[in-house]
């Protein structure tokens, strides 16, 4: 059989994703070490995509389809997938919370940073930890067990939207935002000049 287009969508998500949380960390890296000033709409940006597009589109398509069509093909990842679930139904309140403290760090100012940057640094290990998972125990494990019915609802899932930060041309309502980040973001992670 060959590489599922479901798998390969995935894995490039999780790139664009891990792109994101890296050009998050690079900015507050940059802001609390090395004292450039503050770019709040860079800021934003970064988090408002990861609400936007992993935790509203993505994440629904891996538990409705990959994750349910896995637990009825198979017992062997019931607790991680249960684990992987309640990570994707809590995504949303914890993108909430660091929108949250952006807000504060803006509206306060710099006694809020080093409050913002840890909950950052502990979204994105958490993220990373996340995906890692998927990556080393479902997906192979899905490959293994899913059939090809199975993998042709799951594709046909996972290609009814496309990230664009994965090289494919943005929905209507995230071809701004695409296009904002890149243009935002200073070199050598975008575009954009530096502070």
């Amino acid at each position: 059989m060959t590489t599922p287009s479901a798998l390969t969508i995935i894995r490039a998500e999780h790139q664009a994703l891990a792109a994101i949380l890296h050009a998050l960390r690079h900015t507050l890296c940059d802001i609390r070490d090395h004292g450039a000033k503050p770019n709040f709409e860079v800021l934003r940006s970064l988090l408002f995509y990861v609400d936007a597009y992993p935790e509203r589109l993505h994440h629904p398509k891996e538990t409705d389809h990959l994750f349910k069509r896995l637990r009825e093909r198979s017992s062997q990842a019931a607790e991680v997938l249960d684990r992987l679930d309640l990570d994707h139904a809590s995504g949303e309140q914890a993108i909430l919370r660091l929108e949250h403290q952006l807000l504060e760090y803006e509206m306060l100012g710099e006694t809020r940073l080093a409050e913002f940057a840890a909950a950052v640094e502990l979204f994105c290990d958490r993220y990373m930890a996340h995906m890692h998972l998927e990556e080393l125990e479902i997906l192979p494990l899905a490959r293994h067990v899913l059939t090809e019915e199975d993998w042709l609802s799951i594709n046909a899932a996972f290609e009814s939207n496309r990230d664009p930060l994965t090289g494919h041309k943005p929905e209507k309502e995230f071809e701004a935002l695409f296009s904002r980040i890149v243009n935002l973001l200073p070199a050598p992670l975008g575009l954009g000049s530096a502070a």
